[in-house]
């Protein structure tokens, strides 16, 4: 005798609409191979992959940037001062960081492909946790610069990976709409960072320690916090949806996961191991490093890189050096990057609009570069207000074209794996830029 609701299952199974609209089913699957199932059914399942994995997983770069940028804010509560080190330590500090990033980007990706996202990913987030905190116990120039390249080690690999996690539920049309939804936690970092700190910076001196120790204590606490929710809710892949640890608060049924890893298969077919995970040759490694016409994207996006990364580090103390006092330019630096997220979106809805991708990406970079000439002409000879204004316009286009570019690389590759890598590749260019742009100010250029 057949039940009643595994005879709903076989009619639900068997209900497929062949013709399903672009955002409720996977328009890349090929009509030759039309899957046997409702699309509502395939809508609910990618759903819960949209509340789950996708949040998860910004919630994740949104801790790394919140912790890899406090050092901005930290300045400004006399943290150089109180460890006895100069600005060029402190940008020797970053560049150290970066180059630990670079170092071992591919290789963490490689590794959470073999381990799996639910083991890498939340132990990844909770090694960073407890460096970051490690920070208030700074003493000294020895001290700074040992956190700081181990806060690179353990952040390598981590947008790459997160990438890499997403290929392996979405389809290709569907992923590069996520993945741009996926860097607004870097862009939501870098806009509540210095928020943040503006409040936590006020606790000088309570408790015997400095604001810049209480920052780093309390936002490297909830980073672990983080990696403890990622521990409890983050699904390991399609054929294994469920969390390292518990059942999580979405259950994927069995429908789901046979739904999401079918699905892919006909998307791309790709090569799966048991634990529902791609397969990344050293071959397609070697492929996809030396395609040439990848290059142009890494290159631009070193380049453009390069001249945000003093940006990350000093805007805060560039604003208190107009005569802000500290909680009101660690406030004022905050409005750069809420204006940056409208930016992004501006230039995504321009993207999708027209389909043009390049031209995009372009144009976007182009604003940026007038707006630092203009910013280089004018500054010196206009008031605090307006250059605080200019510095906010930098910092509103510096990254305007990251979401969009990100999609453009990945439109262009056919393989989900050649994919990743070149995630990968793009990442490290842009940490690169970063690494190279910690040299940029030194401390002789001031005031301007």
């Amino acid at each position: 005798m057949i039940s009643a609701s595994a005879k709903g299952d076989e009619k639900r199974l068997s209900n497929f609409t062949s013709d399903p609209t672009p955002e409720d089913s996977s328009i890349s699957i090929r009509a030759e191979q039309q899957p046997a199932w409702n699309p509502a059914e395939e809508l609910k399942a990618r759903t819960k992959v949209d509340t789950t994995v996708l949040p998860l997983l910004f919630l994740g770069l949104l801790v790394f940037q919140l912790d890899r940028m406090n050092i901005a804010s930290a300045l400004t509560g006399g943290f150089a001062v109180d460890i006895g080190v100069t600005q060029s330590t402190i940008n020797l500090g970053n560049q150290l960081m970066f180059m630990g990033i670079v170092v071992f980007e591919i290789p963490c990706n490689m590794a959470l492909q073999r381990v799996g996202p639910r083991k890498w990913i939340s132990a990844q987030v909770l090694v960073f946790g407890f460096i970051a905190i490690m920070q208030v116990f700074i003493k000294n120039r020895g001290g700074f610069l040992a956190t700081r390249l181990l806060l690179g080690f353990a952040e390598a690999g981590y947008i790459p990976g997160a990438c890499y996690t997403l290929s392996t539920w979405y389809t290709k049309r569907e992923l590069a709409k996520r993945v741009a939804i996926f860097f607004f936690g870097m862009f939501g970092g870098n806009a509540i960072s210095p928020l943040l700190a503006s409040g936590i910076l006020q606790l000088d001196g309570h408790r015997g320690l400095r604001g810049w120790q209480w920052l780093f204590l309390l936002e490297g606490l909830f980073t672990i916090s983080v990696s403890v929710i990622l521990l409890l809710f983050l699904p390991g892949s399609p054929s294994h949806p469920k969390p390292l640890f518990g059942q999580g608060l979405i259950k994927f049924t069995e429908m789901d996961s046979n739904i999401l890893r079918r699905r892919l298969e006909l998307d791309g077919g790709e090569d799966l191991d048991e634990q529902g995970l791609k397969k990344i040759p050293l071959a397609i490694i070697w492929k996809t490093v030396t395609h040439y016409r990848r290059w142009p994207h890494f290159v631009s996006t070193f380049v453009v890189f390069s001249t945000w990364s003093p940006l990350t580090t000093y805007t805060p103390s560039i604003i208190m050096s107009l005569g802000f006092d500290r909680t009101r330019a660690n406030a004022l630096a905050a409005v750069g990057a809420f204006i940056a997220l409208a930016v992004v979106f501006s230039f995504a809805f321009i993207s999708d609009r027209t389909n043009q991708r390049g031209a995009s990406v372009i144009a976007a970079q182009t604003c940026y570069l007038v707006t630092l000439i203009v910013a280089h002409q004018v500054q010196p000879h206009v008031g605090k207000w307006s250059r605080w204004g200019l510095w906010t316009a930098v910092n509103s286009f510096a990254v305007g074209y990251h979401p969009i570019h990100n999609s453009w690389v990945q439109l262009n590759c056919t393989d989900p794996r050649e994919k990743s890598i070149s995630i990968a590749m793009w990442v490290m260019s842009a940490i690169s830029g970063l690494m190279v742009g910690t040299q940029y100010f030194q401390a002789d250029d001031k005031p301007l």
